[in-house]
């Protein structure tokens, strides 16, 4: 069994206009990509290599984009805990994808 590429939870899931959660769970584990719900229902997976994630500039530090069989999500890492430093998650979520084969956005 491989070990966890990337976890983290209290993550703000959204497509958009609609917040599916407020302290949901990403995780990025034997090349594929899992958004969860809080109760740990999944909202929407796919292969590590048909996803395509990045940072906007409009965004805040704690924030990315995924977009997940065609459909766009926004990501905000850390909302429970909210401190300097929130752009970490994002940042090794974005290596943690790139080293398994996304597509940058």
């Amino acid at each position: 069994m491989t070990e966890t590429e990337f976890s983290a939870t209290d993550v703000r899931i959204e497509r958009w206009a609609r917040s599916f959660t407020r302290a949901g769970r990403v995780i990025v584990k034997d090349g594929r990509l899992a958004l969860l719900r809080s109760d740990g229902r999944e909202i929407d997976s796919a292969p590590v290599s048909s996803v395509s994630a990045g940072k906007r500039w409009f965004l805040a530090a704690d924030s990315a984009v995924a977009r997940i069989n065609g459909v766009r999500y926004r990501l905000t890492m850390g909302q429970r805990n909210r401190r300097p430093g929130g752009a970490a998650p994002v940042r090794r979520f974005l290596e943690a994808l790139r080293g398994a084969g996304a597509r940058r956005s």
